[in-house]
């Protein structure tokens, strides 16, 4: 079974653009791997332009097979398995996004400040939680 997360990015207009990821969105895997990897709004959004993924890995990579992809590469429903309505959507703010496809994690990038996670109903920076977490 799954551990499901939602990975978003804060827009300029104050909206928000997310994905779905299937697998493993406990903090110590896609907490780390966004906390470590994903540190420029850039590298977020090319990563959210994969739209929905099964797994997060710690590089977008290119087109991966998906039932043998590369270790360490995303792996992404829309690139790697050519399924259709699975990109990135735009809400009014992340609370929408939470309601509508909310998950057990929701990793939320804010450009200029980093990273911040709501799980159950604590919301915190993604640092803050990772210490919790190993504390």
């Amino acid at each position: 079974m799954g551990t499901r997360s939602t990975i978003a990015i804060q827009n300029a207009d104050n909206t928000v653009t997310g994905i779905y990821c299937h697998w493993d969105g406990y903090l110590e895997h896609n907490g780390r791997i966004l906390q470590e990897n994903y540190t420029t709004e850039s590298a977020v959004r090319e990563l959210i332009a994969l739209g929905d993924l099964s797994s997060l890995g710690e590089t977008v990579g290119s087109r991966q097979n998906f039932d043998d992809p590369v270790k360490g590469t995303c792996v992404a429903y829309g690139r790697d398995r050519n399924e259709t309505g699975v990109d990135a959507a735009t809400f009014d703010s992340h609370i929408e996004l939470t309601a509508v496809i909310g998950q057990e994690y929701d990793y939320l990038f804010t450009p200029g400040e980093g990273w911040s996670v709501a799980h159950g109903n604590a919301h915190v920076t993604l640092d803050e939680a990772l210490v919790a977490e190993t504390a």
